[in-house]
């Protein structure tokens, strides 16, 4: 006697599983949980991601970077660009460019009275800079540098009150130039800006292009800073910008600007991923358990069906059945009760400053990063979540079915006789 295959397995599978309901659905249940749990850990990740590109972008870091040929490996603030305000006006044609920013930078002492500290001084676009820095959109007392007017400073919270200074004071700043003779210019500070995080301000120290090229003797770009329109389109953007660069100079991406913010990311996602590995490992140990003892549970019933001419391979699939099965409606639980928590944090968000300490937000690698965090949700948490529960227990449904297909008729009755 044969046993047809097709629609007879398939309900004999679904009445399996329906003998035992309760452990049925605790695994339904427990699936569900571990899927659901890996899901935020993938929406974490990705918004992430995303997150840490928005907060490089308003950094100062930029989507990428436009650098003189060599600049990545010496990383030498005496590097200029070459026909830069040509460079620069082509680069600001790009479809998808939002902000094009110059600079310029030099290690400079900063000295009021007999008070002084050592900074980087960024020469900077008046007109450009708010747009692609938001620690100095709204600065905490005075006023921005004014378009075309030279002569002035903005310095961070921490550095003015390292120096002791107040809005109105004229400070020495001094540095070496292209020659190494010592230069000196009076810079008045007209603006004081707090980002919320001390690390931060202690590098906020910014004048015009032209102050900075007075004090160096070298030209006034050394790099274009771009922020794309679209966070999603950073990839098309940085090809667009390359292909007008051409051999001029390099085209950086902001991973390669701030490898250490990189490495900050690439370790909360190795963590995440981990843990939502290990949460799957345990919810396929549990399926595999409770299919082991389902299938010892039948061994009888099996191995009659054996005798009348079931195939080795029918039996697997009977399994296997009922493990997609349960694959499908532990994915029908995880989209009911992990998709809407995940959409509700990523519209509402994560709010993260508990954890930074004395600290208003978190700066890492010189990006200062949103205290709040928002998870990214989209159509991928949908099939995402049927792709893991299936995939969980059908592998977890492989040893029980071999289990069954192995199974030897006349053993398994002498013993249940």
């Amino acid at each position: 006697m044969s046993i047809e295959l097709g629609t007879p397995l398939t309900r004999y599978a679904v009445r399996s599983l329906g003998r035992n309901a309760r452990r049925t659905a605790l695994s339904v249940v427990g699936i569900a949980f571990g899927v659901g749990v890996a899901l935020f850990g993938l929406a974490w990740i990705r918004g992430e991601g995303q997150m840490t590109a928005r907060a490089a972008a308003g950094s100062g870091v930029g989507h990428m970077r436009v650098a003189p040929h060599d600049f990545l490996l010496t990383r030498d603030d005496d590097l200029r660009l070459s026909d830069a305000a040509e460079l620069l006006a082509r680069v600001r044609e790009v479809p998808g460019v939002e902000v094009a920013a110059p600079y310029a930078r030099a290690g400079v002492l900063v000295a009021i009275g007999t008070r002084s500290v050592q900074v980087e001084l960024t020469g900077v676009d008046p007109e450009a800079e708010p747009r692609a820095l938001r620690f100095i959109r709204e600065l905490s007392s005075g006023h921005y540098l004014a378009p075309g007017e030279d002569g002035q400073i903005v310095l961070g919270t921490t550095l003015v009150e390292r120096l002791g200074a107040e809005l109105g004071d004229e400070l020495v700043v001094m540095t070496m130039d292209r020659n190494g003779d010592m230069q000196s210019a009076i810079l008045v500070l007209v603006g004081i800006a707090s980002s919320g995080s001390r690390q931060i301000d202690t590098g906020i120290a910014q004048a015009s292009l032209a102050d900075v090229a007075a004090l160096t003797g070298r030209d006034e770009i050394a790099e274009i800073t771009v922020v794309a329109s679209d966070v999603h389109a950073i990839d098309e953007v940085h090809a667009r910008v390359a292909r007008v660069v051409g051999g001029a100079a390099d085209v950086l991406t902001w991973q390669e600007v701030a490898p250490a913010l990189v490495a900050g990311v690439a370790t909360d996602a190795a963590f995440m991923n981990v843990a939502a590995l290990i949460v799957l490992v345990v919810v396929l140990l549990g399926v595999a358990s409770a299919q082991l003892t389902a299938v010892l549970e039948r061994k009888k019933e099996l191995a009659v069906l054996a005798a009348l001419g079931m195939r080795a391979s029918a039996l697997v699939r009977v399994v296997l059945m009922e493990g997609t099965a349960l694959g499908v409606a532990a994915g029908i639980v995880a989209i009911a009760w992990a998709v809407p928590l995940i959409a509700h944090l990523a519209s509402a968000g994560v709010d993260l400053r508990a954890f930074f300490g004395e600290e208003q937000s978190l700066a890492l690698g010189g990006v200062l990063l949103d205290p709040v965090f928002y998870p990214e949700f989209g159509p991928w948490v949908f099939w995402m979540a049927f792709v893991m529960s299936l995939a969980a227990t059908i592998v977890a449904s492989l040893y029980p079915a071999v289990f069954a297909a192995r199974t030897d008729p006349a053993s398994a009755l002498r013993a249940d006789a």
